[in-house]
């Protein structure tokens, strides 16, 4: 019996311990070509437990009881895929080749949070021009702010020059980068930085909307990031020829130009090489009657020329170095000289024939970058550090207002450094968090004297180091949000300097007779927060909220320039701190449609507007408050055609008074300098057989009119009303063979007769302009 009793307990212990059995199973996620693929998401969604890939694409679980499972890989830019899977042996492997997914890798964004994510998982408005969107645009113009304008909704009217003043972004100045490097010149914005890329180069454009910190100084209204094509073929050498020639359809004499754009890319072993040249000639641009647009900030009989070179070097499998210059210059050679219009009578600005004063007007960028990529430092946390050095030199056009007459010219230098590490974690297939952060080093010296030496602004020179970090957590797999902290440690050192003499334009007398203005430093230090939610249950409909941040030291080279005061100590130099708010949704029906729509409302306690009082330039800090709405449509009713379009409206207003009540009487609403008219495009492109494409669209610029005459019966500068108009694009393209296609455009089709909405609010006579007329493009692109 009592044998029998033991035999019992230990086949009782042994059933435990068999029941108890642990299993463990490990396995690798590779893509196509057999390359292992680093941070991917596995997890076993029976037991709620999650795991990610290291550097070799190897992922292990232990501890895991014997049965039955389903095992799941995701990653951004492949095809998520599920395996069943049961226990029998000790370990078990499962290993996962995974597809990718064209359609994910298109709406994949970098700029957002710095590292890359779905858009999907974004709680905030982007807007993303693909190369295809881009190419398809440099048919029509290479000037790129006109693009922008036509396909960024929330992007204030193009003004139709080399100068993207008043193109704000949602009502606020933006950041222009280059693959996440600033063009902009915040300390004295230029406003030249839209144009600092030729098209040609772009893979595609982010746009995020709203106030942002992530890149530091200057993103009240958001950033614009060109990310720089890369040699996509695998070949030791491919490359492409594009070769165009314009004019103007309504008065063709001296119009003609010409374009020439080459390319070679390869990969040879571990490295891979870019390399571009463009050189454009522009013609004289004629307005609808005929006539030659005038050369101030003038686009016309200007010689552009960019060189470009990526060279990328795999160090390992998960690691690579790619170096990247970029040379984009542009010099206007004219034989017109300007004559002024006259807004009062509805007079517009003209061209003679003649000697321009001065140099010639004209742009000079110089980039170079580096990075380093290493997708697996320490586990799985990958890292991404870049060196970069750039120089900028802005060429303004010949000014009566200073005395004895002169011309202006930005000089900007900057280096810096940056860190960014991104550990991705999953713990169960219903919760993963991932963790950016980082620090990032910036030296910017900036000045804007005359070309003859004398100085205008004094040498800013801008230290600026800023740790960051963000956090997104999904939830429930549906469910995502997000955080993020910046913490800018700003100092701006200014030698003692004099300000310039400068001329009245309206007495003729001189309105600054020269400071003397001790110089020092301006130190700044600020936290700034963004925070958002979004809820992805329902593809029908998808909800996101979110709130953030933009730290702006507000222009201070113009304060700099104005001073009336001997010490920089006494000039309000204060930075601003914006505070937006969106609320929107993205709907997506049947594989076919795609809409977008978000309200938004971005607010500042000390605003940065400007304003004309006897021609002289004031700055104005006031609390400011907009709001606005922005909407997109996107539909596929067949394979062959794609027609959409977008809807933006702004409105905003100063609190005068400072009282927070943004409806009092004396409250005034910010002028077109700052707040755009509604916009509307509209597009649709048709492949009615698989050679032909037909690409149109409209672009109408809205009514806006908010103020009253002054005393001597006109507007105010930044004022004037502006009157709807209309301008309709269109390309058609050929293909000629697989590798040779022929394009032939039309801007503005219908030859409407228009002041651009700049030249309408602006109200002064230099740049009282009419639009571009009726004009065509005719391309060759051969691709080998």
């Amino acid at each position: 019996m009592r044998t029998f009793k033991l035999t019992l307990l230990l086949t009782l212990v042994l059933q435990i311990i068999y029941s108890q059995e642990q299993f463990s199973i490990s396995g690798t996620v590779t893509d196509a070509d057999g390359d292992p693929l680093l941070g991917v998401n596995v997890y076993i969604s029976d037991l709620a437990k999650g795991a990610v890939t290291d550097e070799n694409g190897h992922y292990f679980f232990k501890s895991i009881p014997k049965g039955e499972y389903t095992i799941v890989a995701s990653t951004i830019g492949f095809v998520k895929q599920r395996k069943k899977i049961g226990l029998n042996a000790h370990l078990t492997e499962v290993r996962f080749v995974l597809a990718e997914d064209i359609q994910s890798l298109a709406e994949v964004v970098i700029s957002a949070s710095r590292t890359p994510e779905a858009r999907d998982e974004l709680a905030t408005t982007v807007t993303i021009l693909s190369r295809e969107v881009m190419e398809q645009q440099l048919n029509i113009t290479s000037n790129i702010s006109d693009i922008m304008s036509a396909k960024v909704p929330g992007l204030a009217p193009s003004t139709g020059t080399s100068s993207n003043f008043g193109q704000k972004l949602r009502g606020r100045d933006f950041v222009v980068m280059i693959d996440g490097v600033s063009q902009s010149t915040p300390l004295r914005n230029g406003q030249l930085d839209i144009r600092s890329l030729d098209p040609a180069l772009i893979e595609r454009v982010e746009v995020i909307k709203g106030a942002t910190a992530i890149y530091g100084n200057g993103a009240e209204g958001g950033i614009i990031n060109y990310i720089t094509r890369n040699s996509d073929e695998d070949k030791a050498f491919s490359g492409s020829t594009d070769l165009s020639a314009s004019g103007a359809f309504t008065n063709i004499d001296n119009s003609i130009g010409g374009r020439l754009s080459q390319s070679f890319s390869g990969k040879i072993g571990k490295w891979s090489y870019l390399i571009n040249g463009t050189l454009e000639q522009t013609g004289a641009y004629k307005d609808a009657e005929g006539d030659v647009l005038p050369p101030t900030y003038g686009l016309g009989e200007t010689n552009s020329f960019s060189g470009f070179a990526k060279i990328g070097y795999d160090i390992a499998k998960n690691q690579k170095l790619v170096l990247t210059y970029n040379r984009y210059s542009t010099k206007q050679n004219t034989n017109y000289i300007q004559v002024d219009g006259d807004y009062d009578t509805g007079r517009k600005s003209t061209a003679e024939l003649g000697t321009p004063l001065g140099v010639p007007q004209g742009t000079k960028n110089n980039n170079l970058h580096l990075t380093y990529n290493h997708q697996a430092v320490f586990g799985s946390t990958s890292l991404h550090a870049d060196l970069y050095y750039q120089n900028v030199a802005n060429t303004f056009f010949w000014s009566d207002s200073f005395e004895f007459g002169g011309q202006s010219q930005i000089d900007s230098e900057k280096k810096g450094a940056r860190v960014v590490l991104h550990s991705p974690h999953t713990f169960t297939d219903k919760l993963t968090v991932s963790a950016t952060y980082g620090l990032d080093l910036l030296n910017d010296i900036t000045s804007q004297p005359l070309v003859d030496g004398r100085t205008w602004v004094p040498e800013m020179n801008m230290v600026n180091l800023a740790p960051f970090a963000q956090l997104k957590i999904n939830l429930l797999r549906d469910l995502i949000l997000k955080g993020g902290i910046r913490v800018e440690r700003i100092t701006i050192g200014v030698d003692d300097y004099t300000t310039l003499r400068t001329v009245n334009p309206v007495t003729g007398e001189i309105d600054n007779p020269g400071f003397e203005v001790k110089g020092g430093e301006l130190e700044y230090t600020a936290t700034v927060f963004n925070a958002g939610v979004r809820y992805n249950r329902f593809p029908w409909f998808s909800p996101y909220f979110s709130f953030s941040q933009g730290f702006s030291v507000y222009d201070i080279g113009r304060i700099l320039r104005a001073a009336r005061v001997t010490d920089i100590k006494n000039i309000n130099t204060e930075a601003s701190i914006v505070d937006n708010y969106e609320l929107g949704f993205v709907s997506k029906l049947l594989g076919k449609l795609r809409l977008e729509a978000v309200g938004f409302i971005s607010t500042s306690e000390l605003g940065s507007s400007g304003e004309f009082k006897e021609g002289i330039f004031n700055v104005v800090r006031s609390p400011e408050k907009l709001y606005g709405f922005e909407g997109t449509i996107d539909y596929y009713p067949f394979s062959n055609l794609n027609i959409g379009a977008t809807y933006s409206y702004l409105e905003g207003k100063r609190d005068v008074n400072d009282n927070g009540d943004f409806s009092d009487e004396a409250d005034v609403y910010l002028g077109g300098d700052r707040i755009a008219p509604p916009k509307i495009t509209a597009y649709a492109k048709y492949s009615p057989t698989e050679k032909l494409d037909i690409y149109g669209e409209i672009i109408r610029i809205g009514n806006r009119d908010r103020f009253t005459m002054n005393d001597s019966g006109t507007y105010d500068v930044y004022q004037g009303p502006v009157k709807a108009y209309n301008v309709v694009n269109l390309n058609l393209g050929y293909r000629l063979t697989k590798s040779t296609t022929l394009n032939f455009s039309m801007e503005n089709v219908l030859n409407e007769d228009y002041f651009p909405a700049r030249s309408q609010w602006f109200t002064r006579e230099n740049l009282y302009t009419k639009g571009k007329g009726s004009s065509f493009k005719l391309g060759l692109t051969v691709r080998y």
